[in-house]
């Protein structure tokens, strides 16, 4: 493979960090809120005054779980980690609080393994960590 075609690569994985991270922090905001939402729904009893104003919110989370899925499979097949990884970081959509913890152990061995590959690339090709197979899981 030539050195630009494995620049290429890497680019586009760090692309697909950055879309990954954002969507993983707006949709695990949307989840937070959607709770908020069912509490007061259905724990507080709120008013349906009060709830016309917030029917929006399941639907909106769902639409963006949508899209953050798609970016959780664009960086799962960029980077070739494993199948469990990809079922955590799909699952970390729909647990409370989960896709901030996931998000950022996802973005620390991604990018330390993009930063690695980038060395080994410019150093010459040998010792770059593998985005393979044998990759750690989450």
């Amino acid at each position: 493979m030539s050195p630009i075609d494995l620049s290429t690569r890497i680019a586009r994985a760090r692309g697909a960090v950055s879309r990954y991270r954002a969507l993983a922090l707006v949709t695990g905001t949307f989840l937070l809120v959607l709770c908020v939402e069912l509490v007061l729904k259905y724990v507080l009893k709120a008013p349906d005054s009060f709830m016309r104003y917030v029917r929006w919110i399941p639907f909106a989370h769902g639409w963006i779980y949508v899209v953050y899925l798609v970016t959780v499979v664009d960086l799962w097949t960029k980077m070739r980690w494993r199948f469990g990884r990809l079922v955590t970081m799909v699952l970390a959509g729909v647990v409370p609080v989960m896709s901030f913890v996931v998000e950022k152990k996802v973005h620390a061995e991604a990018t330390a393994l993009l930063d690695g590959a980038e060395r080994a690339a410019q150093g010459g090709g040998a010792g770059a960590p593998s985005t393979g197979d044998d990759a750690a899981t989450v």
